[in-house]
């Protein structure tokens, strides 16, 4: 049984569908990326995954427990594609925020802050105000989050919009090094290189509708990299 299982999940707008009859399984401890242009439905299926709100049809069950139960979203950490906070905290001050919210304090704390501010390389930044920071500072600060505490399962939402082509590297590896210490990744993008470099399953979706789920390998012993893959399955749905 996944980590995460969405069975049957319709959302609707009106009479314009979000989302149609959506199924997936996703294993624990993979590296998954549900790809898709503008508009197709990524972000609605996120915020349904953090019952930040309702489906129309169908449910969502994060480790065995219905997104509509608080403890389906223990061990969960997120973060949107704009990643923002409170402008006169620092970076060491936002850090701290999340982990006094997950009840850790004292030296464990100033530790596992320590810890994120190096990894996402912005330990100069600790005692910056956000108000005083780039875009692509603020969207690290907010990367650096999912490591404080003890997440099993990631959600990253265009985790690389914002990013300079250092600070992707940066975040290549991170992902890399939680899935060897056996997190499970779920990633909004559409950037298709990096995530046929990361990747060990993919969803596509378009116009809210699921169009293919499996594993990249598989996808890559017959075409000749994901971009081309995911352009054949856009375009053949347009027909």
């Amino acid at each position: 049984m996944g980590i995460i299982q969405i069975t049957d999940i319709s959302k609707s707008y009106g009479n314009d569908f979000s989302l149609q009859n959506i199924n997936l399984d996703i294993e624990k401890g993979k590296i998954f990326a549900l790809l898709g242009p503008n508009g197709a439905g990524k972000t609605t299926l996120v915020k349904l995954m953090l019952n930040l709100m309702h489906s129309d049809s169908g449910k969502i069950e994060i480790n065995q427990h219905n997104v509509e139960d608080k403890n389906s979203r223990m061990g969960v950490a997120f973060i949107p594609e704009k990643f923002s906070f409170f402008p006169f905290y620092t970076a060491k001050g936002a850090l701290e925020f999340f982990g006094k919210m997950k009840g850790i304090e004292g030296a464990e704390l100033d530790l596992q802050v320590s810890h994120a501010l190096g990894e996402l390389n912005i330990s100069e930044l600790a005692d910056r105000k956000i108000s005083k920071m780039s875009k692509g500072q603020v969207q690290r600060i907010g990367l650096a989050s999912i490591l404080i505490g003890n997440n099993d399962l990631i959600i990253l939402d265009e985790p690389f919009s914002g990013l300079d082509p250092i600070g992707i590297r940066d975040l290549k590896e991170i992902i890399k090094k939680l899935k060897s210490q056996g997190k499970t990744l779920f990633i909004n993008s559409h950037i298709l290189m990096e995530m046929e470099q990361l990747c060990d399953e993919i969803a596509i979706l378009n116009k809210g509708k699921l169009l293919f789920s499996g594993k990249v390998v598989d996808v890559l012993q017959t075409e000749a990299s994901l971009d081309d893959f995911f352009y054949k399955m856009i375009n053949g749905d347009r027909q």
